[in-house]
């Protein structure tokens, strides 16, 4: 008998980039990148075997503790009951009726960070906030674990119409323009294989090079080498988290030389001489000098003075990455970095200016979108409670506590529901071992998740959901080219459903099944989405096909602006007549309004404030090592963290830790040891020693991403989760953001053999 045809490759994406897959006779998926991408990353590559993987969850389960009555204690250490759909999503009914019943919406935290699909219809986060708005809605999150710092101070300074996270210079405007790039924290091209709802183009690497080529100098400033990889890069290792001194040094010669231009900072901004008398210290009485930034640094004042005169004599773009405002005090990098590229006078001119951003997510540097991309509606939240979103462990840990927030004061709800879908915040939140206390304060949680992640062991009901392999959607992301058909590959893993069908199940029990689906299938919203886009595309672009040919074609074209643009270039043309909705209608390098709040920890201005955690801190004697929990190269988040591509980056399962030969060898470690990382919080994590002259002396590197499995009783992490130890802080008073990006550890040898990973395999389970 002859072989049966073969399978078609169908389209399909991912936040790291889209391809063509079919499904084999064994069960796996069997990929190749997709035809519009001229720069695929490895990370498609982790899909190839996970839908089959032991860690799937093949149906629903029940914590035992809980439906024996004990509605707190032992999550995530509990066994598991299987139980069937109906009897499921009956339990899920009736929480929500007694919940909403007796407490209202403060009482349910919609938990869900958006990460978990790049289609627009299946997108987990707006399905579960479209599916809680039914019921009056929920206690919700606001900026994200990314940019926290960032999202609030920026448009304190530029207002929201000039913000650059969304809106930056193009790598058009760059390429040809730019003769000196200044990357605080380099520009991480890893990072770029990413874009939320599915990159069409990887552009950031070919975009380094040809920067280059194009003869623009490159600098990376901070403690990683290869944070800087694509091109020939001058690397000037400054310790971690001192980046504000450099930057406030750099202008100290600007204004010490006659270099700052001071017609720019009279026509676009507003407070100048309040920070200049800073920098020079008439304020405060300590010039910040490149001599006084050196002992910070460890960068030689002469080398600072060579920058700064450079940075003045040439067209400067200076980029600070996200992850530097991913620290304490995690808004000032940002702030001096707008201040330092104004006083250079080269916001707004082509190949000059600032970011945060470039290298750090895909669409950053791309040509923009013209129009908004397809999305799902969510409904309106009738609840006004809300936290800063990585202040989540505060809220279930201190109800009726008061909190600050970007000049108000907010109390912290008492949450007896939480509700999560798509998202692991066992990987994202800091201090994860204070993460888990916080998840046996809540009456109930229930988790949506297709694999048993920590924070589905963490639950009390656990609902499996489909991968997106497993059902059709839309792919389209943010200054991409095109919008990508997201066909079905595969079936469903065993008794798995697509999250709109779980809620829709549920919501009949309450008699809402209509009003959340509104009578259509998934494949009718999806087209009902894509038509609502097709008629606002006509105004820009040529007639984009109906939906049927869309489908069969794969792709459709996306209308994006050809032009070059620099950030804030019709703002530089007219400040005047196209005012920043700043309240001074210009860039604010003092705010009033900041300054007004009376936060010790962010002032009216930039300014260097030592953190609690670094070299010069008195418990750096016992914690000698800075840990940089930086953003993983073979996957994104944790997503599929058993898959190949992440698999290729560990050492024994493990994630590894990074450092100096020379720390290594007065540590007497070799490249390969077991090594147990400990923080002032009392936990610890095991990780592979891997050994490079390209992190800093006095710096470890411990990738985020891996799946976080406990041993409770030492509080350590046997698979190396860098959040294990990280502190669970806001930025400041201000933005509230993460802090994981570093912290002070210990590093010393593991004796014996290293324990085993449960992560791998289910939890246990138990019949009822």
């Amino acid at each position: 008998m002859g072989a049966g045809p073969e399978r078609e490759f169908l389209s399909h994406s991912s936040h790291w980039g889209s391809f063509r897959a079919r499904g084999t006779a064994d069960g796996r998926i069997e990929l190749r990148p997709h035809e519009l991408d001229p720069e695929p990353y490895d990370l498609i590559r982790n899909v190839t075997d996970s839908v089959r993987h032991p860690t799937r969850i093949d149906r629903p389960y029940v914590r035992r503790g809980w439906l024996d009555g004990d509605r707190t204690a032992r999550r995530g250490r509990d066994v598991f009951v299987p139980v069937g759909w109906e009897r499921a999503t009956r339990l899920v009914a009736d929480e929500i009726s007694r919940v909403y019943g007796e407490f209202g919406p403060e009482a349910v935290f919609g938990g869900s960070y958006g990460w978990a699909s790049a289609g627009r219809f299946h997108h987990a986060q707006s399905q579960v906030h479209r599916f809680l708005n039914l019921y009056g809605g929920y206690v919700r999150g606001v900026t994200n674990y990314s940019l926290g710092a960032a999202l609030v101070v920026v448009p304190h300074v530029v207002g929201a119409n000039g913000s650059m996270l969304h809106a930056s210079s193009t790598w058009s405007d760059l390429v040809g323009n730019c003769e000196l790039f200044v990357g605080f924290g380099g520009i991480a091209t890893k990072n770029a294989a990413v874009n939320s709802g599915g990159p069409v183009r990887h552009e950031a690497r070919r975009a380094v090079r040809q920067l280059h080529e194009s003869g623009c100098r490159l600098v990376n400033i901070g403690p990683i080498r290869s944070d800087l990889a694509d091109a020939p890069a001058q690397w000037i290792g400054c310790r971690p988290g001192t980046d504000v001194a450099l930057m406030l040094a750099l202008a100290h010669r600007l204004i010490a030389t006659g270099r700052a231009d001071n017609d720019f900072l009279d026509r676009c901004t507003v407070g100048y001489d309040r920070l200049r008398d800073y920098v020079t210290g008439v304020t405060d009485g300590r010039a910040k000098t490149p001599e006084w930034a050196a002992g910070i640094c460890d960068v030689p004042a002469d080398d600072i003075r060579a920058l700064a005169d450079e940075m003045a004599a040439k067209r400067t773009f200076i980029s600070v990455a996200p992850a530097l405002q991913r620290a304490e005090h995690g808004e000032q990098p940002v702030w001096m970095g707008i201040a330092l590229a104004a006083m250079l006078g080269g916001i707004g001119a082509p190949g000059s200016g600032f970011s945060v951003g470039h290298g750090s997510m895909g669409y950053y540097g791309n040509q923009p979108g013209l129009l908004h991309n397809p999305r799902l509606p969510q409904g309106r939240n009738e609840c006004a409670a809300f936290i800063p979103v990585a202040r989540v462990a505060d809220m279930l840990l201190h109800p009726g506590e008061k909190f600050d927030f970007d000049g108000r004061q907010h109390t912290y709800p008492t949450v007896r529901l939480v509700y999560w879908a798509g998202g692991n915040p066992f990987h994202h939140h800091q201090d994860l071992f204070r993460l888990h206390e916080a998840f046996q304060r809540p009456e109930t949680v229930v988790v949506h998740e297709p694999f048993w992640t920590s924070t589905a062991r963490h639950a009390d009901i656990v609902l499996p959901v489909t991968m997106t392999v497993e059902r059709e959607d839309i792919a389209a992301a943010s200054n991409e080219p095109a919008m990508i058909a997201m066909k079905q590959i595969v079936p469903p893993y065993a008794q798995a459903r697509d999250d709109h069908r779980i809620f829709a199940d549920i919501a009949a029990h309450h008699g809402l099944r209509e009003r959340f689906t509104e009578g259509r299938s998934p494949r009718e919203w999806l087209e009902a989405m894509y038509e609502e886009w097709r008629a606002r595309a006509r105004t820009t672009a040529p007639d984009p096909p109906p939906f049927a040919e869309f489908w069969e074609r794969g792709s459709t074209e996306i209308p994006l602006d050809p032009a070059p643009h620099s950030w804030l270039d019709w703002y530089r043309a007219d400040p005047e007549g196209r005012p920043l909705d700043t309240p001074s209608g210009r860039i604010e390098l003092y705010s009033e309004t900041v300054a007004g709040f009376g936060y010790d920890d962010c002032p009216g201005h930039p300014v260097w404030l030592e953190p609690q955690e670094w070299h010069g801190s008195p418990s750096a004697r016992e914690y000698p090592f800075v840990l940089v929990a930086n953003q993983p190269a073979g996957k994104l988040h944790s997503q599929l963290d058993m898959g190949a591509a992440s698999m290729a980056t560990k050492q024994r399962g493990r994630e590894s830790l990074t450092m100096h030969p020379a720390d290594a060898a007065r540590l007497g470690l070799a490249a390969g040891d077991a090594v147990r990382v400990r923080s002032r919080r009392g936990a610890s994590l095991l990780a592979v020693a891997a050994l490079s002259p390209d992190v800093r002396e006095g710096v470890v590197r411990v990738p985020t991403g891996a799946w976080f499995d406990p041993d409770f009783d030492e509080r350590l992490c046997v698979s190396g989760n860098p959040n294990s130890v990280t502190r669970d802080i806001g930025t400041s008073r201000l933005g509230q953001g993460s802090t994981g990006q570093l912290c002070l550890v210990s590093v010393e040898p593991w004796h014996g053999p290293l324990p085993g990973l449960s992560v791998r395999r289910p939890p246990a389970v138990v019949e009822s």
